[in-house]
């Protein structure tokens, strides 16, 4: 079992014949999520550090995984300090880092390094990259039928991209779900063409937004980051992909990819998710200056749970906005 703390080249992990734990997916999942953050803050972590990296050091203790890649470079600012945490408890942690301007050179070397490490050679790497790719088109097609036939919730939507960072730790599994899902939500009758919303940033500690958003007679049709999980992108080898794929990279690179889509999916407006502590916060006013033709609301979360009052309150007047522009 390999952890690792946000998401990576998975071919590398799967060619090496590990099973892939996004601790994320984990500490989100867990029944008892605040417990993990309190555990967190009980051994020393400050209250203002983000709430992911918190769960992240709970969950891969509960899980006893004794080997984890933290991605040191375009994720948390806070990963090294929490890759020297989990050194101190005994942890085997591996670096990974991408290149901030995006080079093919530079993203080629660490790549290399990942499978070195897990003594995986150049041809099962790329026989893994196909074999996840047939894998990520099942999801692709989810997508689809989220935003061009209205057969798939948002909430649906965020589950099965954000799933593909570490398949739900078994690929093969993870195709069959997904075929089966596909055929179920095939059958289904359309949602109603109603309020078209865009999720972006991170993907949300909240544990109810998208149903509260859909209760409110909108629906999320396009999650920017769980998209990106899914390498929605045609690419000539793994190098490209990992390229391609645009949220470890500049705020620009992910801008440009964020107006193709809100146009391509007929968006009425934005949500902005940004993490409390988090240096994303930052960039949402590079965000609004950049989407400035669309209503934008920027929300902040801290813990996981449901949204508080204040938060729902600013959804339910932001829906009602929306309405009323698009009438």
């Amino acid at each position: 079992m390999v952890g690792f703390t946000t998401t990576i080249p998975l071919e590398i992990i799967i060619a090496a014949g590990k099973r892939p734990v996004d601790l994320n997916n984990i500490f989100i999942t867990d029944p008892n999520c605040h417990t993990l953050i309190d555990e967190a803050e009980m051994a020393g972590f400050p209250r203002n550090c983000c709430g992911w990296i918190k769960g992240l050091y709970s969950a891969a203790l509960h899980h006893n995984i004794r080997e984890i890649i933290a991605v040191t470079e375009g994720d948390c600012s806070n990963t090294k300090a929490l890759m020297e945490v989990l050194q101190l408890q005994g942890i085997t942690t591996v670096p990974f880092a991408y290149p901030y301007d995006r080079s093919r050179t530079t993203l080629e070397h660490e790549i290399h390094k990942l499978a070195q490490h897990f003594d995986v050679t150049p041809a099962q790497a790329d026989e893994a990259w196909h074999y996840l790719n047939g894998i990520r088109a099942h999801v692709h097609e989810i997508d689809r039928l989220t935003w061009e036939e209205n057969r798939v919730t948002g909430e649906e939507n965020h589950f099965w991209q954000v799933c593909t960072s570490d398949m739900n730790g078994d690929p093969q599994s993870f195709q069959q779900q997904a075929k089966t899902f596909l055929e179920e939500a095939r059958q289904r009758q359309p949602l109603p063409d109603g309020l078209r919303l865009a999720y972006i940033g991170v993907p949300p500690i909240f544990t109810d937004l998208y149903a509260v958003t859909e209760e409110l007679g909108a629906r999320v049709v396009f999650n920017e980051t769980q998209r990106q999980f899914s390498m929605p992108y045609r690419a000539s080898s793994l190098i490209e992909q990992y390229r391609h794929y645009t949220y470890p990279y500049d705020v620009f690179v992910r801008l440009d990819d964020i107006e193709k889509e809100l146009s391509q999916r007929r968006i009425d407006g934005v949500i902005h998710y940004v993490q409390s502590f988090c240096f994303r916060q930052i960039e949402d006013l590079i965000v609004r200056q950049r989407l400035k033709h669309l209503p934008i609301l920027t929300l902040e979360g801290d813990r996981p749970g449901p949204l508080d009052a204040r938060t729902r309150i600013r959804l339910e007047g932001f829906v009602e906005m929306v309405k009323a522009r698009r009438s």
